[in-house]
């Protein structure tokens, strides 16, 4: 189902004054994108993008006042179209009557906002991405381990669960369980969140539904994160090769992102919760530079170059 985002939900979330239009606040925004109308203040409307939220600041507003009343009228009016959202006008400045006019007349919502245009544009900008960013929903686990975003993926009944359950009584954080919405924010950045019908809620085969917020406190759970690295969980397999040094880097694709991935065999006697931890640290490592497979790949390298001198 696709995102509707509508001018009164800028109304209700941002400090923002409605001036006039009042019959067009249910009117539909469908880009994030938003313009500063600095052409069309002087008349050149052959490429005016009327689907945006319009901005104006007091460059704008100053560059209109020079203007004769009729063109200022004139420019109003095309202004407000049948599909403009609306026009924020910022630093609490008084809006002209013209606007007003236009605005009612045509059911385009016109907001006031007390604060500098820069500040506006940038809260106004990241809230309407971040609800235009694309998603999907994967079946897995996702937690912070030492502030990385683990997703952990398998099949049904490999054990997701009790992993996730063991690492928050190890003193990490539940996300969500089962099943991760996640959006791309970014080109390289997606973050999960749990669904509103299952947050904080974590399912155990044989105990059922359990609240880890009302079992394990506030800081047992978070709402959102940023996920940088996959666990995929399958059944030993014997006559599979599984990587034993970690020279060979996997990825797993969500949407447009590439993300690190590292499959681990279950098997009893495997401490899945340690391993996932010390995944997760030494994620951590390499983002800094340190990575300890490459070292003792170096380090053998060495050792080999110095026995052929040797014999040699």
């Amino acid at each position: 189902m696709m995102i509707k985002v509508r001018t009164q939900d800028l109304l209700d979330r941002f400090d923002l004054e409605l001036v006039a239009g009042k019959d067009g606040v249910h009117r539909e925004i469908v880009t994030s994108d938003i313009s500063r109308p600095g052409m069309e203040m002087a008349g050149y409307f052959k490429h005016y993008p009327k689907e945006r939220l319009q901005l104006m600041g007091r460059t704008e507003l100053s560059f209109l006042y020079d203007l004769t009343h009729k063109e200022i009228i004139d420019r109003m009016e095309k202004l407000c179209t049948d599909v403009t959202p609306g026009i924020v006008i910022t630093r609490g400045m008084e809006v002209p009557e013209a606007l007003t006019e236009a605005a009612n007349h045509a059911g385009v919502p016109v907001m006031r906002s007390p604060y500098k245009t820069t500040r506006v544009i940038s809260r106004l900008t990241n809230f309407l991405e971040t609800e235009f960013a694309p998603s999907t929903a994967v079946h897995g686990v996702l937690v912070d381990v030492y502030g990385v975003g683990v997703l952990i993926t398998g099949k049904s009944g490999i054990g997701k669960s009790e992993t996730a359950l063991e690492l928050v009584k190890r003193g990490h954080r539940l996300v969500a369980d089962d099943n991760v919405e996640i959006r791309q924010e970014d080109y390289d950045t997606l973050i999960g969140n749990p669904p509103n019908l299952i947050e904080h809620l974590l399912e155990i085969r044989g105990l059922g539904i359990i609240n880890v917020m009302t079992l394990f406190g506030a800081g047992a759970v978070r709402n959102f994160k940023r996920i940088s690295l996959v666990c995929h969980l399958e059944l030993w397999d014997a006559e599979k090769q599984y990587d034993r040094l970690g020279l060979d880097e996997d990825t797993m694709k969500i949407m447009d992102v590439h993300l690190q991935k590292a499959t681990i065999p279950v098997r009893p006697g495997r401490n899945l919760s340690v391993i996932i931890e010390v995944a997760a640290m030494n994620f951590r490592l390499k983002r800094m530079g340190i990575n300890t497979a490459e070292e003792f790949s170096d380090r053998l390298d060495s050792m080999i170059d110095v026995d052929k001198n040797e014999i040699e």
